[in-house]
This record gives structure tokens, C-alpha cells and sequence, in this order.
């Protein structure tokens, strides 16, 4: 069967988005999940999330995966020429993460950290 990973998905990876059917054959073992320390930018058709010191969170789901569907995701995330892959420590367990590793600058931020919510205003 192969060695099993986890990965924590924020973007069109998370059920409902444009490339979920990626992870159709992965187990879900948590929606809702909330890391602290990334802030998250729209780039139009995905998202992008960065590490920061600022106390900005990403929502996401945890999926249990196997090593091809892990070449698959980097296939997709371009990794590591456009994301950076980077273990992070999660709700349940250690878990993998695509940083986005180009400039971020002008790029508009959800203040949020959810992308599946990316129109919703923030109140001011």
C-alpha cells in the first residue's frame, strides 16, 4: 500500500473547489482546522499562504494521503519551483503544507484565511 501522509489543504484542494477530485481517494480526517501563523493571498485563480509573525491563521482540511496522490499535489503546487513543501504541525499530527515561495507584493490578503470564503467582507 505504501507509506501514508498527511497534507493540510487551504485552497482548490478543499472539498467543493476546482481540485478536490485530487484528493477523492485520500481520507479526510478533518475540516475546520485552523493554523496559526500563515497569511493567506489571493492570486485569482488560488490561493497563496506565507509564513508570518503577525498572528494571521489559514482555515483548511487535513487529509490522510498516499505517496501518489503526494507526487500529484506537487505536480499541481508546481513544487518546489513555485511552492515550497513544509511539515507543520496540525490538529491531527504533523502534516505537510504548500508554501508559496514568489513575491507576494501588491497581492491582495484574505484577512480571514479562508478561501472558500475569499468574497466575504471583513467588518471593519
Amino acid at each position: 500500500m505504501g507509506s501514508r501522509v498527511r497534507v493540510f489543504v487551504y485552497g482548490t484542494l478543499r472539498e467543493g473547489e476546482a481540485n478536490a477530485y485530487l484528493l477523492k481517494e485520500a481520507v479526510k480526517l478533518g475540516d475546520s482546522c485552523l493554523v496559526s501563523g500563515y497569511i493567506l493571498y489571493d492570486l485569482g485563480a488560488y490561493p497563496a499562504a506565507i509564513a508570518s509573525h503577525s498572528g494571521e491563521s489559514l482555515l483548511g482540511e487535513v487529509y490522510q494521503i498516499n505517496e501518489s496522490i503526494l507526487r500529484d499535489l506537487d505536480w499541481l503546487e508546481e513544487y518546489p519551483v513555485e511552492y515550497d513543501r513544509v511539515e507543520i504541525e496540525t490538529s491531527y499530527g504533523k502534516a505537510w503544507i504548500y508554501l508559496y515561495n514568489q513575491s507576494v507584493a501588491g497581492l491582495p490578503v484574505i484577512g480571514h484565511g479562508d478561501w472558500c470564503h475569499r468574497k466575504r467582507k471583513i467588518p471593519a
